[in-house]
């Protein structure tokens, strides 16, 4: 079960070698090469990379490699398996879960790993806020508030987006039991850490561009909104 208790440690000693945060960071990757490329140095300090491959026909996997990451492969296809394969082999107490395409700073995650350290959350999220317009496109978006709209309104859920960064224990995403392999993974996390009470904590994160060279498997067309919107009605069901 999610701790209650807060957390603390002394200050740590001047060193030069990094922090060492105790948290794995997943990235499910599929043809994310280009990406990689950028988002991988910017990493912070202590944090264990954990990219998992899911079925990239480019250099994701040498690209990761080369840049000290540690690559999963998941042979099963779907957003859901991807991560579900990347938190089981993460070791750390924590566990980040954040998209691989460079959309997102992972300096990102720091305040959202503290208020969970600290005790603050059991469930720490972000909440996208686009830098510039044309960004988020306007059929992902609807499909995002129209998910978030229901949830808020029929279980209750307090977050305002369907946690594209997100934080919490790893032991008790595994215990949460997350179903779902495809799109519909993060809804039905969001919606069984609701009825489970898990005290959600929500930071808003800037929202980027891709990386040049990569595509969108959701965002990315009308098509691939849609097919997210079918995994999202059939976990909430």
């Amino acid at each position: 079960m999610p701790s209650t208790r807060s957390s603390s440690s002394d200050p740590a000693p001047a060193s030069s070698a990094p922090p060492d945060l105790d948290c794995d960071l997943v990235l499910p990757c599929l043809d994310e090469a280009a990406a990689l490329r950028r988002l991988l140095p910017l990493i912070p300090a202590g944090l264990r990379t954990i990219v998992v491959d899911n079925g990239s026909t480019d250099d994701t996997v040498a690209v990761a490699r080369s840049l000290g990451a540690t690559v999963v492969e998941e042979s099963r296809p779907g957003y859901g398996a991807a991560v579900h394969a990347g938190v089981e082999a993460a070791e750390a107490t924590y566990v980040a879960v954040m998209d691989g395409d460079g959309s997102f700073d992972p300096e990102d995650l720091l305040p959202l790993l503290a208020a969970v350290v600290a005790g603050r959350a059991d469930l720490a999220v972000g909440r996208r806020r686009p830098v510039r317009r044309g960004i988020w496109p306007w059929h992902a978006r609807l499909g995002n508030a129209l998910v978030v709209r229901w949830m808020r309104w029929r279980i209750g859920m307090t977050v305002h987006d369907i946690a594209p960064m997100r934080v919490c224990r790893r032991q008790d995403l595994l215990d949460l039991g997350v179903e779902d392999r495809r799109f519909g993974y993060p809804a039905e996390l969001l919606q069984r850490a609701t009825t489970a009470r898990w005290r959600c904590l929500e930071h808003d994160v800037a929202y980027h561009p891709r990386a040049e060279g990569t595509r969108s498997k959701v965002s990315g067309s009308v098509r691939g909104s849609l097919r997210a919107a079918r995994d999202f009605r059939r976990v909430l069901a």
